[in-house]
């Protein structure tokens, strides 16, 4: 590794967030996934050579700017193309945002540099507790996290079924740590054997048949509506929206489909009845059911919802991890001024569905629905499971326009079905509409930015993995005993 061997040492902090810019070609849509693994490593070299824990802290700061700065950028789309706000405002919150997730890695950094003698295997555990806290501090922002970048092609991702995406990280995170021991002279047979033993294990975990066919496969149409995120919420194009998601349900039929979230831009309350009728008709007709998304008025208050309607008793699932900022206003009294003065974003307002909702069953199956952003929580996913035999993501990543979100999202989406060993379906307005086997490959997708229907033939499958069983635990507990006796073993 002679490139690894020469990182500048005049320059650690520019290293660091060079390094951290560069591991974002790891994640979708580029996807060369050995990249953030060698990034890290070159990461946890300097953190070897790093004087005191100041510096150390300095450097996974750094290495952090580069990697939130560069990967999830396109939050300034929604804010300024779509949201309305200035562009010197926008930009500054951005970049305030990846400067707080930043913290993070440096956090990682901070607690890896209070080992001397065995900081690389600190180093690791460390890095994946950080990413862990960051999947709940404030609602939680995992985008980033080092394990999605390994799905599906990657051989680290056979851990996915066993210790879902923070296992993958922890398993990522040690490579990387073995290469930076190999590069600066630890026992290089050692350091060889560990990687190979790894990706050998990766390797053979994929091999594992973690869920079995249930029932006969099923037909699915999937709709795109391809609708101009800054023209959505206007009432003159109500009527164009719901003629395009009618005459794509009437052109690609099926027992089972799916329109992305909010394609209806009005409430479901206010859907004309003859509409809902027409739709209701062409699945019965299929012997199937239709799934819509609409915000839904109940109670006095709003939801995200997706209301099912055809031949199963109509059935609804709201969205119940809502984005901060996005969907409800945090600290409303200090911060309602945002969204009165800067920003023109629909719904932001809602209430949360029950974080106890189960599948619907509908066209034959038991569907696990979940809303855009909470697919990203997969101790939430499995919460259907394994009652459910099926999971349908509905999205509108139309907000960040034709950035890295939309990919990146597909590719979280990815994670979530080799999590959990089922077909995952993504309808969506703009894109990645797409199936997604249970081995987390992409079986096929619409182009972006198209009016379209995805239309193919998937399996129900039941069955639990060990994550669908223990969730997160497993592996935070395994990080939690790990740097325990480090911890103990540093002492004496």
């Amino acid at each position: 590794m002679p490139g690894l061997r020469s990182l500048p040492s005049r320059f650690p902090q520019v290293t660091a967030l060079l390094l951290g810019m560069l591991a974002v070609g790891g994640y979708a849509p580029i996807g060369i996934y050995p990249l953030p693994i060698l990034t890290l490593a070159g990461l946890f070299l300097l953190l070897q050579k790093a004087g005191n824990r100041r510096q150390g802290t300095l450097l996974g700061y750094c290495y952090g700017l580069g990697l939130f700065g560069a990967g999830v950028s396109w939050i300034y789309v929604s804010l300024h193309d779509f949201g309305g706000m200035p562009m010197a405002a926008a930009a500054l919150a951005t970049g305030l945002f990846c400067a707080f997730l930043a913290l993070f890695p440096a956090l990682a950094a901070w607690l890896g540099m209070q080992f001397d003698r065995a900081r690389l295997l600190a180093l690791p555990a460390a890095w994946v507790l950080s990413e862990w806290v960051l999947n709940w501090v404030f609602t939680g922002f995992p985008w980033m996290t080092l394990g999605y970048a390994q799905a599906p092609a990657g051989p680290l991702a056979g851990f996915a079924p066993l210790l879902g995406v923070f296992g993958v990280s922890l398993a990522a995170a040690t490579c990387a740590a073995l290469i930076a021991g190999w590069v600066s002279g630890k026992p290089r047979r050692w350091m060889a054997g560990g990687l190979i033993i790894f990706w050998l294990a990766g390797s053979a975990l994929k091999q594992v048949a973690w869920s079995e066919p249930v029932g006969s496969p099923l037909r699915v149409s999937l709709l795109q509506g391809n609708i101009a995120q800054d023209l959505k919420w206007q009432a003159e194009e109500t009527e164009r929206t719901l003629r395009t998601y009618l005459e794509l349900a009437m052109a690609h039929p099926a027992p089972l489909t799916v329109m992305p979230e909010t394609a209806l831009p009005l409430l479901f309350q206010e859907v004309p009845a003859d509409y809902l009728g027409l739709l209701e008709q062409i699945a019965r007709d299929q012997g199937g059911d239709l799934l819509l998304g609409a915000p839904e008025r109940a109670d006095g208050l709003y939801y995200n919802s997706m209301i099912s309607v055809g031949s199963a008793p109509s059935q609804t699932y709201r969205k119940s991890h809502l984005v901060p900022f996005g969907e409800f206003i945090p600290f409303k009294t200090a911060l309602g001024w945002i969204y009165r003065d800067l920003l023109h974003i629909p719904l932001t307002d809602l209430a949360p569905g029950s974080a106890e909702q189960r599948p619907m069953q509908i066209a034959g199956q038991r569907v696990a629905v979940n809303i855009c952003y909470e697919d990203v929580f997969g101790e939430e996913i499995i919460r259907q499971l394994p009652e459910a035999t099926l999971l349908v993501n509905a999205s509108n990543d139309a907000w960040y326009g034709r950035s890295f979100a939309a990919h990146q999202h597909r590719q979280i989406s990815q994670m979530r079905a080799l999590e959990s060993a089922r077909v995952m379906l993504r309808a969506t307005n703009t894109g990645a509409t797409a199936i997604i086997s249970p081995q987390g490959e992409v079986v096929a997708e619409l182009p972006h930015f198209t009016t379209g229907a995805l239309s193919g033939e998937v399996q129900g499958y039941r069955g639990a993995t060990p994550y669908v069983r223990f969730g997160n635990w497993p592996a935070i507990t395994l990080i939690v005993l790990l740097l325990g006796l480090l911890w103990v073993r540093e002492k004496k």
